[in-house]
């Protein structure tokens, strides 16, 4: 603590008084030394002299303020001497002395083992009589202290030994009994591993006619003005954590005996209080809630915090203090403003520079009425203006409770009207006027008008100009009306990456019907299902066997087969037969069931979608070449052939096998002259690592485009560093169910730590909302919603899914809809949007939104499994895998290799957990739910399922020592499968270069066609020798390779 003296300091007088505090107060000369068994033992000298240090700055040219306030701050973060002592010290800072006249700064400071707050008043109020008294040259006029510390530290131990330490531990494990003591306040910066103690505070002052109305409400409602403060606090931490079960922290001065409440000493204790807002309570029953808690926990106090945690064993994490994080706290103002002889004395209000919690909210009921606020906060979590907003919306909520203290805490608000607006109108309003009359394949043939004989699309070495493409597709949407094709009539498009697949796409729009793209690498079940759910009336392919599938309401039309009958048909623009609102394609995604689900998007939807791109990235100002590197059963494929193809510009398709191959795909840039292209971070941080090592940049590109929320600031700065200055490099972030991309983020640099998504393309409106459909305030996380014209008309078949996910939009026009994404979010203060997860069971494995409970749902069928749970494990950084956990049947007979074929035949290998734990029964939590938390680590040493048989050769060993470390697996054998033990696509690029440090030469297809270690050896020595090279088709690598499910592209995609 600081105090400012005004007068004639008598330094003798000063010193004189503090020696004799010392004296007085055994705990001030106690020092701590290590005893025989290594542990501290406590001294107390007989006596210890206290020097007053004086540092006399009145001559020096200076800014005094800020130098004495520095000093004040190096003082309070300087160390003590635990073994010397003293742990007290005392400085004069002279400011002004002009002989008669003295300005000074006094700096106490006492380490916390031997003071409490309640101690600096102790201290300061002995000084007053002592320095009052020798400065007259009077004796001291203080009695002697009747016990000592020491004293009640001796009857603290005793009383720990009885049977009261007993019933107030019973209380306190009863009380907090299943509680994880861990609030997730959402921070400006990541938590540090370990937790720090640098802080700072900001004030502020509830006005006087807000406070009296406070203190009316406590008085109504038969509670303290603590309790009523504490219970509003409470509210404030579960908006801005979107918990309800809250431990908070309160210090209690734990000075309830007369003869230990003139000591030095630290007595104060801490009690956690718990509290439970899930039944979302109206604010009076939660104030009666507090009430009895607190009460509660006054009666049960004595116990000592670190006893409580030592019975309790936390969970300790390193980076939060146990039990709570948030201390709260009401104190009684006592001005402090002393006149001794000469001298005028005021405390200096402390500005902190540690914090021991995340955040300390401490109250000062001021003699003047008002109620002054001091927010203590962690610097390394918080910035000072999110505190601003946090004690902002405490004051909003207290005015809001005290005007209606019946209302349910949900319907509660916490923003004022203005802040309300403020995020409505910059946020939420982005409307645009489009030309929605026209569907995509109008606004193409326009470009074909405008373009003929400009290439449109290029696979390989063949090329269609715009007249062509448009013919060619005008023919095949001629030869579909025939069949009765029109407006919500889906047609299946299955065939391997070709020009012929994108004539499908075009034609099925042209004929007015939706098209539904398939990925043939998918499981025949799934594939299947997806027909007879969409209802196809056609699907069109080039594959043999995909036609004798017995699909019995589908008309499988092999496009090989009747391409002379469609080589005579009409080459003119068929008439536009569908509307605005029609369908123009379904897409299935992973569902929360054991089937997929599909999403139903519009033509406006995606016209709409091409507008917002085509301002946001300037389309069709210059001509360019597109990359086309998704899987064309993933929505962004269309996005890439809807941006170039309405534009005027060239779509280049990458062969699906370049993508990991960093160097051809850098020369398939390069040869073709890319200036715009989608990647996803995998594919992107393959290719730089490549340029990186080359010395080589992207320099040629003005537009890259990165798909993901899974990448970071840092690789986005690293990635700015490859493109010319006037390149462009967008985070975009989308949904299948806001057709594609809804989000774009453009920086030169980012300073954050997480790369925002940014914000909404036009005619988007993004709301943040908590799970009451309330918007947050800015910097609170909640859950990201959207709405708009992008919207998807809902799921296929899923009216359920669709009215819970799609919902009507309470900001928005009458009857307009928005959909609720389950990811979680938060406004930036500079309008940006930071992504920061799922709220529910949908996790991301290499880039795929995946629903756990559709694979659980698939192990269910199994009629050897009785219960199962899957969760995406990440037990190793940045390596996130699929793990089952499975209680078998009382049937028994449950065998691993046919459950993992079972899974095979119906989700994508993606979807395949890569480790299983059989278990007795599952772990449940106190309230007889799965305890998913206690599920064990899965033995990675463990996974193969094959019969082991030893490496044999060089080449054999060399590639099981590196699988081994690689994939983090035991003793890995010939017949072992990459795939099987882990491996998946992103994985085969560190193989390859490990493999290369090893003096072997790989190829990215050689893995994909050769997985099992044996087989790879010998593909490999065949390499080494440049033996005859091995021929493998694109289109025929093994379908158990898992090549990202058949897309590259899509494995990191959104």
């Amino acid at each position: 603590m600081a105090l400012h003296l005004k007068g004639r300091v008598d330094i003798a007088a000063l010193t004189q008084s503090f020696q004799e505090i010392v004296r007085r107060h055994e705990v001030l000369r106690t020092i701590f030394v290590m005893g025989e068994g290594g542990e501290p033992v406590q001294k107390i000298l007989p006596d210890l002299k206290l020097d007053v240090d004086r540092i006399d700055l009145s001559a020096e040219q200076i800014d005094q303020a800020s130098v004495w306030q520095a000093m004040c701050r190096e003082e309070a973060a300087k160390p003590f001497d635990l073994q010397r002592g003293p742990l007290i010290r005392a400085s004069l800072l002279i400011l002004v002395d002009s002989g008669s006249e003295q300005e000074a700064i006094l700096m106490l400071t006492m380490h916390h083992i031997v003071s409490d707050g309640w101690s600096s008043a102790v201290l300061i109020n002995e000084f007053a009589a002592l320095y009052r008294a020798f400065s007259q040259g009077r004796p001291s006029p203080l009695a002697e202290l009747p016990i000592q510390y020491a004293d009640f530290a001796c009857w603290q131990r005793r009383w720990l030994s009885g049977g009261e330490l007993d019933r107030q531990l019973s209380y306190w494990r009863q009380r907090l009994a299943d509680a994880t003591g861990v609030l997730e306040l959402p921070t400006d910066r990541p938590r540090p591993a370990v937790m720090t103690y640098r802080g700072s505070n900001i004030s502020f002052e509830i006005p006087l006619e807000l406070a009296r109305q406070a203190r009316a409400l406590s008085k109504q409602y038969n509670v303290t003005l603590f309790m009523l403060l504490l219970a509003v606090f409470k509210l404030l931490l579960s908006r801005y954590s979107g918990q309800t079960d809250l431990c908070v922290g309160i210090p209690v001065a734990n000075r309830n005996r007369r003869e230990i409440e003139d000591l030095i000493g630290f007595f104060v204790n801490t009690l956690v209080l718990r509290s439970d807002l899930s039944a979302n309570p109206t604010f009076a029953e939660l104030l009666e809630q507090i009430r009895a808690t607190v009460l509660d926990a006054q009666n049960h106090q004595d116990l000592p915090f670190e006893k409580l945690v030592e019975a309790l064993q936390p969970v300790r994490d390193p980076s939060r203090s146990p039990l709570f994080q948030i201390m709260f706290d009401l104190q009684k103002d006592e001005p402090f403003s002393l006149n001794l002889p000469g001298l005028e004395i005021n405390v200096i209000d402390d500005e902190s520079v540690s914090s021991k919690f995340d955040l300390c909210f401490n109250i000062n009921d001021m003699q003047a009425g008002c109620l002054g606020v001091r927010v203590e906060f962690n610097t390394d979590l918080f910035e000072p203006e999110s505190m601003v907003r946090l004690v902002q919306h405490y004051q909003v909520l207290l005015l809001n409770v005290i005007k209606q203290p019946k209302m349910l805490l949900s319907e509660i608000l916490m923003l004022t009207g203005a802040e309300r607006q403020q995020i409505l109108d910059s946020r939420c309003v982005n409307q645009v006027n489009y030309p929605h009359e026209f569907s995509i394949h109008q606004l193409f043939e326009l470009q074909v008008e405008r373009t003929p004989n400009a290439i449109a699309i290029k696979y390989e070495d063949q090329t269609l100009s715009y007249a062509e493409l448009n013919a060619k597709a005008n023919q095949l949407a001629h030869y579909l009306a025939a069949k009765g094709v029109g407006p919500e009539v889906v047609v299946a498009i299955g065939m391997p990456r070709s020009l012929d697949m994108f004539i499908a796409l075009l034609a099925t729009i042209k004929a007015g019907a939706v098209f539904l793209p398939l990925d043939l690498e998918l499981p025949l079940e799934r594939l299947k299902f997806m027909l007879e759910d969409s209802e196809a009336v056609v699907l069109l392919t080039q594959a043999v066997w995909l036609g004798e599938l017995p699909f019995e309401k589908t008309i499988c039309i092999n496009l090989n087969f009747v391409k002379s009958q469609i080589d005579k048909l009409s080459m003119e623009n068929p008439p536009s037969v569908a509307t605005a609102q029609n369908l123009a394609y379904v897409i299935y995604t992973s569902g929360t069931t054991n089937k997929p689900k599909a999403v139903m998007v519009s033509n406006a939807s995606l016209v709409n979608a091409y507008y917002g791109w085509r301002d946001v990235y300037r389309l069709g100002e210059k001509v360019r070449a597109h990359l086309l590197m998704a899987n064309f059963s993933f929505d962004v494929c269309t996005g890439d052939f809807v941006r170039a193809l309405l534009s005027g510009d060239k779509l280049v398709i990458c062969p699906k096998y370049l993508l990991l191959d960093a160097p051809k795909l850098y020369e398939l840039l390069l040869a073709e002259n890319i200036g715009m292209a989608e990647f996803v971070p995998a594919v992107l941080r393959n290719l730089i690592s490549y340029l990186e090592m080359e010395q080589k940049n992207l320099a040629f590109m003005d537009m890259l485009i990165c798909g993901s929320d899974s990448w970071t600031s840092e690789e986005y700065n690293c990635f700015q560093g490859f493109l010319a200055s006037q390149s462009r490099l967008i985070n975009s972030y989308g949904l299948t169910e806001v057709t594609i991309d809804s989000f774009y983020y453009e920086a030169t640099e980012v300073e954050s730590d997480i790369l925002p998504i940014g914000r909404p393309y036009a005619n988007t409106r993004s709301y943040i909302l908590d799970k009451n459909l309330q918007l947050v305030p800015i910097g609170v996380v909640g859950e990201l919603c959207l709405a708009g014209v992008g919207l998807a008309r809902g799921y296929l078949k899923r009216p359920d899914l669709s009215a819970e996910k799609f919902i009507p939009d309470p900001y928005g026009p009458e009857g307009s809809r928005l959909y609720k994404t389950g990811d979680l979010a938060r406004y930036r203060a500079d309008g940006n949007i930071e992504y920061l997860g799922r709220i529910d069971n949908q996790v991301k494995i290499r880039g795929f939104r995946i629903e756990l409970g559709e694979i659980e749902a698939q192990l269910l069928q199994h009629i050897t499994v009785k219960e199962a749970v899957v969760l995406a494990r990440e037990d190793h950084p940045g390596d996130k895998r699929l793990v089952a956990y499975i209680v078998e049947d009382q049937l028994g007979g449950l065998q691993l290799d046919e459950i993992k074929d079972h899974l095979k035949q119906a989700l994508p290998n993606y979807m395949v957990p890569i480790a299983f734990v059989i278990l007795d029964k599952m772990p449940l939590s106190i309230n007889g739910k799965i305890d998913r938390k206690s599920l064990p680590q899965p033995e990675w040493s463990g996974l193969s399922v094959r019969e082991y048989s030893a490496p044999q050769g060089e080449i054999e060993m060399t590639i099981a020592a590196v699988w081994e470390q690689l994939l983090d697996v035991g003793t890995v054998g010939r017949n072992d499968h990459f795939f099987e033990l882990g491996g998946h696509s992103l994985l085969v690029i560190n193989l390859i270069q490990r493999l290369r440090e090893k003096g072997l030469s790989a190829e990215v297809r050689t893995i994909f066609a050769a997985p099992v270690l044996a087989d790879m050896a010998t593909a490999l020595a065949h390499e080494q020798h440049q033996v005859v090279a091995i021929e493998i088709p694109p289109n025929l690598l093994d379908t158990e390779a898992d090549i990202f499910g058949g897309s590259v592209i899509e494995e990191f995609r959104i």
